[in-house]
């Protein structure tokens, strides 16, 4: 019998730091494959907004495989999450994402990167791919928040997600049934334990203070939700950033209609839909997705 030529797997680096990302203290989680990056650009991974939510959560299934597939993994707890400063501007959130991205990439010395956002991570990294071409090499979108959201009425998902802080309060039941039955499509890998993580995340006292997803209200509601309606912005059509849409077709927090439209409208847009896959596509299809977004980069490099 000829000899195995299989090597074992490369062992994960993981290092976290705290860092100072313009006026904000930004968490950090950076993984590496031994020896190192092997690709000449990061990959830096926006999370979702849902209650609790934090970049290592929503990404936990992921990271590992881009690391051994030779990328810097940059994993950062966005502005009013995790473990991170509990402030955003939430006249322009979308905005106030890009902007911070662009004080985090200074800080870490990241000149271009490979953007990849979930939900209102996808809105955050769509708005820099606008803001600041120039920055992102390619970007992998994810049910993206922001597609026609003033075109229609909002999701039950979505209704849900602002109702979190609203009435009573968070409460586990809350938690429990917007993940369960409008974050995912199947519950079976949902656990106790990351139910319990995401409500005591959610209930930190400065998050009770200033919630990071409310809607808006006031006499500048209009102007916000506009600024937050990506098919209102005309540099869309300019945008020749690489881009990779990815959507559960039962999303029922943000319409998988805005699929379509992004690939109409992106210049340079793939569109791969999931079936049985609700919101948190990453989570629900890991090994797919994985692989799908690394033979989609070979294309790109």
């Amino acid at each position: 019998m000829a000899p195995s030529t299989s090597q074992a797997a490369p062992t994960i680096r993981r290092t976290e730091s705290t860092v100072r990302a313009g006026a904000r203290d930004i968490f950090v989680t950076e993984l590496v494959a031994d020896g190192g990056p092997t690709r000449d650009l990061p990959m830096v991974l926006l999370h979702g907004g849902g209650p609790g939510a934090s970049g290592m959560s929503n990404y936990a299934r992921n990271v590992d495989a881009f690391a051994r597939d030779g990328y810097r993994v940059v994993v950062p707890d966005m502005p009013a999450y995790g473990r991170s400063t509990k402030e955003l501007d939430r006249s322009d959130p979308f905005g106030d994402l890009a902007l911070f991205l662009r004080s985090l990439f200074d800080e870490l010395g990241i000149e271009r990167a490979h953007l990849l956002g979930n939900s209102l991570g996808g809105a955050a990294a769509l708005r820099f791919a606008l803001d600041r071409p120039d920055r992102v090499a390619s970007q992998v979108l994810m049910g993206p928040a922001g597609i026609g959201m003033t075109r229609g009425l909002p999701t039950q998902g979505m209704g849900k997600l602002f109702g979190y802080y609203a009435g009573e309060g968070p409460t586990r039941e809350k938690l429990r049934e917007f993940i369960t039955e409008y974050l995912v499509f199947d519950p079976s890998g949902v656990t106790e334990e990351m139910l319990e993580k995401r409500y005591q995340s959610s209930i930190d006292p400065e998050v009770l203070a200033a919630p990071p997803l409310r809607r808006p209200s006031g006499p500048t509601a209009l102007r916000t939700v506009v600024r937050m309606d990506f098919t209102r912005d005309r540099r869309i059509a300019a945008c020749t950033v690489p881009t990779l849409v990815v959507w559960g077709v039962d999303d029922k927090v943000n319409k998988p209609s805005g699929g379509p439209w992004l690939a109409r409208h992106l210049p340079h847009c793939d569109l791969h839909l999931y079936s049985r896959t609700g919101h948190w596509a990453q989570f629900e299809q890991p090994g797919r997705f994985n692989r799908l977004v690394s033979a989609w980069l070979e294309g790109v490099l």
